[in-house]
């Protein structure tokens, strides 16, 4: 009995040796002035001899059994923080983050209490409350709260920022060109590399930690921002092994298991966002094609080689759904602090999108000018239906040592868009002509990143030293571009001899290599802590773009076909050596343009400092100075005759080639613990992109547009001057105030080519200003009554005056377009800058209950999206007020699986744009009907 007795106490003891009861207090010390991790720090457990230091990075764990403690973290130059009133229980994971506040005269303990939930909205406006710069921020409790599953639909909430096209964000109402993101503080090309952002639905919110959003310049960041730039910074490695798993489904009544949806039949692979060669180049670009008269069977072959679906097809759509699996854990390398770590994960998205009764119309102004009404040009009415599928996969690893941290991030994202849309032309010429229109497009993209990035300190954390290197490869094609038109006259189809079918192929490679160095050295200044910023950063992108086209002809005159596009390349209706009639590629249309085909390359230099220094006891001081070299180069030719003695070639010629000086100065006052008043100045730019900087052509065939590029442009420069009041309360509270004014010298704006209303280009226009307020309040609604405790608002609004001074060639076109009574004056709005941006969001978060509920509304003002030329009106966005609501619900022992419930749209508004001319209807340039969603998600921790 005693031998059993004994064995079952050594096998209690034994169990709770393996099976440990107790839990885990993890987090980070950070330095109160500048935000830096504090390195070496003691922290120990009050009354015992257990206690633990932080690592290089600031991080730490202690392992504890149940029961309340007391914690206490020291460091030499620090005031020592007690927290007391922990309580550990089995199994759990406390997070709990200290801010260090430096002691000039000697130690002194400060005693603070504190309930211990884990609150990552408050330690992001603790990183805002203590930033250099001016910012907002998002964490990942956040996107709890807003049941947002990806970073674009979630940032719409950030002051000042709006959402295009459910993809690019825009900060302070500003243009893509004035807005960059970055991928943990490095810049990264997106999906669509003509834009300075990159598309924010690729990145799920379960692989986000936070989302900041800096709204001024310092001397360390890229001078190619204006508006703001967004900074996406992924999870770390955990702590501990962990595992999630997501999915979610989403209908819309307008747009799914709807029989009317448009397709085309691919490839076997558009399921994973690649074509698996279906749609390739079916002959060499250098293939000859003989002519008709040369009666070559060759002919037929050619022609014989192209896939011969040219119509949409009608049919039932599916669903959207997706996929999301995340993965991470950490492993003690050694008997030292050495620490490996990985985090991984992989998500799919499959979007269905059917726009029934789309619009794409062109008008213009009558050449009386006593006439105030438009009139029609073209317009296009029909069905669009398109497949999106978005597949990306997140891989890092991260090795820590006493003093040094290696990071190791590997991001792969691959894209297919599958279009198929009919329409009805009317075209106005001398009289109406009625056309029918098929239109079948794939775009294939993918984008490969790696980061390697290293964190070294000295012996005493006085010096850290940054560095990352992080290259890049971009990969774009249109594949078999379709577009068949068909001229409707008295019931009969045929195809129009200005108008033939197109083929179109459009291929683009870029190399993107970035490479940056920082060094951070505190020291004393004026017997006050400071700290001094040097680096260097370098920036190489490389482009090669090509398109082909083709173009089928037919010179059998009886032919009709009956309107059906996939008539037109049947066997029987095909040109023969023995017929001498049917359908052929057309050999006298050139499949390579010269001008559209170019490389081109930037290269960016660039090397900075910066002080950080205290004026007094509350005025902190950030000066500094960064300097750029950059070079443009473009290798291309125009499309006239080798002989002419007017043909343009470039090779490797630089068309932008700019040293160029970037001051920031950003002050920081602390009227007191919870209150700062800011003020920042800095000069910054935005350069023409590959596309814009060129001489190519590019055909939109959805809307029957040309995009010419403008080589002659020059960058935009700007003179940014912001200030703000930012208060700060308790659980997560915030009140700020913000003005901002913006000089811009020669901004560069799309505007209507001068001799075609059809065709757009790129042109610095005369100088720009623009002036805003912002206001942001994070309130809960508890200080009304007790009951609404689980309440809080969220306000955020901008108002913003654009004022566009007119250039000359824009001046005096405009003129000639005056109507009677009408006036010019000397400004316009700037192009896509919206007057005002309104974000507010009420929410109700269950403690107990794990209940979370938001209604969640914002809007963009009317802003001016196509800049007229005259006798073309301008084209403005409207306003489009979006309305979403969304429940989660938590569940489980330690609430690890959430199920949630969201409506998009709810008040089910329509995307329109519209032409505005004095005295004149309105007349509308696109409108899109995006309906009404409702999704249904699930998701589990593990």
């Amino acid at each position: 009995m005693k031998y059993q007795l004994r064995l079952s106490i050594f096998i209690f003891f034994l169990f709770q040796l393996l099976y440990p009861q107790g839990g885990e207090v993890i987090g980070s010390l950070i330095d109160a002035d500048f935000q830096d991790p504090v390195p070496f720090a003691n922290i120990i457990v009050k009354g015992t001899s257990v206690g633990t230091t932080t690592d290089y990075d600031g991080n730490y764990k202690l392992e504890l059994e149940e029961g309340t403690y007391s914690l206490a973290f020291s460091f030499i130059g620090y005031k020592t923080v007690e927290v007391t009133d922990i309580v550990v229980s089995q199994k759990e994971s406390i997070k709990l983050d200290v801010t260090m506040e430096t002691s000039a005269e000697g130690l002194e303990e400060v005693v603070v209490s504190v309930s211990i939930k884990k609150n990552t909205e408050k330690s992001v406006l603790g990183i805002q409350k203590r930033a250099v710069n001016l910012l907002d921020g998002l964490s990942a409790e956040t996107f709890k709260k807003m049941g947002a599953n990806d970073v674009a639909s979630a940032i719409k909430s950030v002051p000042g920022v709006s959402v295009q096209g459910g993809k690019y964000v825009y900060v302070r109402g500003l243009g893509d060109r004035y807005t960059k993101s970055i991928l943990n503080g490095v810049d990264i090309p997106g999906l669509d590399p003509d834009r300075n952002t990159i598309q924010l639905d690729i990145f799920p919110t379960n692989i986000i930690d936070n989302i900041l959003v800096l709204k001024s310049a310092s001397a360390d960041l890229p001078s190619d921002f204006t508006g703001g730039i967004v900074n996406i910074m992924t999870k770390d490695y955990p702590n501990k092994k962990e595992h999630s798993f997501s999915l979610s489904g989403s209908y819309n009544p307008e747009m799914h298991f709807n029989e009317n949806y448009l397709d085309y039949k691919g490839s076997s692979t558009d399921f994973l966002g690649f074509d698996n060669g279906t749609r390739s180049v079916p002959i060499n670009r250098n293939q000859y094609i003989p002519n008709t008269f040369e009666y070559s069977p060759l002919l037929t072959a050619i022609t014989k080689k192209f896939n011969p679906t040219l119509s949409a097809m009608r049919e039932k759509s599916g669903m959207d759904y997706s996929l999301g699996f995340t993965t991470g854990n950490q492993y003690q390398v050694g008997e030292g602090v050495n620490r490996i770590g990985f985090f991984g994960s992989i998500s799919y998205k499959n979007k269905t999108t059917f726009y029934e009764g789309a619009e794409n119309n062109f008008y213009r102004k009558n050449a009386d000018t006593s006439i105030y009404e438009l009139e029609t040009d073209r317009t296009q009415k029909g069905d669009l239906g398109k497949h999106n599928i978005l597949l990306s996969g997140l891989f890092g690893t991260s090795f820590k040592t006493e003093r040094s941290n290696y990071k190791l991030n590997m991001l792969h994202i691959q894209n297919g868009e599958s279009t198929a849309g009919y329409f009805q032309q009317s075209l106005n010429f001398s009289d109406y002509i009625n056309f029918s229109k098929d239109n079948l497009e794939y775009t294939q993209r993918a984008i490969s990143n790696l980061q390697l990035t290293g964190t070294h300190n000295s012996t005493d954390a006085s010096w850290t030293t940054d560095w990352t290197l992080s290259p890049t490869l971009s990969r774009i094609q249109d594949k078999d571009i379709r577009t068949t038109s068909f001229r409707v006259e008295d019931g009969v189809y045929s195809i129009p001899q200005n108008n033939q079918p197109k083929r179109i192929w459009r291929d683009l490679e870029e190399v993107n290599a970035v490479a940056k160095l920082d060094l951070t050295k505190k020291y004393q200044f004026f017997n006050k802590d400071a700290k001094l910023k040097f680096g260097a950063y370098g920036a190489y992108k490389d482009r090669d773009f090509g398109i082909l086209n083709f173009e089928l002809e037919n010179n059998a005159q009886t032919t009709k076909f009956n309107g059906i596009a996939d008539h037109i390349l049947l066997d029987e209706n095909l040109w023969t050596v023995n017929t001498n009639s049917g359908t052929y590629i057309d050999p006298d249309i050139s499949i390579s343009e010269p001008a559209n085909t170019y490389q081109a390359k930037q290269e960016n230099i660039a090397g900075y400092i910066s002080n950080e220094f205290k004026v007094g006891q509350k005025l902190r001081t950030i000066l500094g100075l960064r300097v750029e070299k950059f070079v443009s180069r473009y290798t291309g030719e125009d499309n006239k005759d080798i002989n002419d003695p007017q043909k343009v070639i470039y090779n490797n010629e630089p068309i932008i080639d700019k040293l160029d000086f970037f001051p920031t100065a950003n002050l920081i006052y602390e009227l007191n613990e919870n209150i700062n008043l800011r003020g920042s100045y800095s000069r910054t730019t935005a350069r023409p992109s590959f596309k814009e900087a060129s001489i190519a052509k590019i055909f939109d065939p959805l809307s029957n547009n040309t995009f010419i590029g403008n080589i002659e442009l020059e960058p935009t420069y700007i003179n940014n001057f912001d200030f703000r009041m930012e208060w700060f309360g308790e659980s997560a509270e915030m009140i700020a105030l913000s003005s901002f004014y913006k000089r811009f010298t020669d901004p560069i704006e799309l505007t209507y080519f001068k001799s075609s209303s059809d065709n757009f280009t790129p042109k610095n226009l005369g100088d720009a200003e623009v002036i805003g307020l912002e206001f942001e309040l994070r309130k809960n609604l508890g200080f009304i009554a007790p009951m609404l405790t689980n309440f809080s608002l969220n306000l955020n609004t901008s108002l913003i005056k654009s004022t566009q001074v007119y250039g000359e060639s824009e001046r005096n076109l405009r003129e000639l377009g005056l109507r009677e009574g009408e006036s010019l004056g000397n400004n316009r709005e700037l192009q896509g800058q919206s007057p005002f941006l309104i974000n507010t969001g009420l929410n109700y978060e269950g403690i107990h209950n794990g209940v979370h509920i938001g209604l969640n509304y914002n809007v963009q003002g009317k802003t001016l999206q196509v800049v007229g030329n005259g006798f073309v009106p301008d084209v403005y966005s409207m306003p489009f007020n979006h309305l979403n609501f969304n429940f989660a619900k938590n569940f489980g022992i330690n609430k690890e699986q959430t199920i949630s419930f969201k409506i998009e749209n709810l008040l089910d508004k329509a995307i329109v744009s519209e032409y505005e001319s004095y005295r004149a209807e309105n007349k509308t340039f696109s409108k899109r009907n995006p309906g009404r969603a409702f999704s249904l998600g699930y998701s589990i921790k593990f």
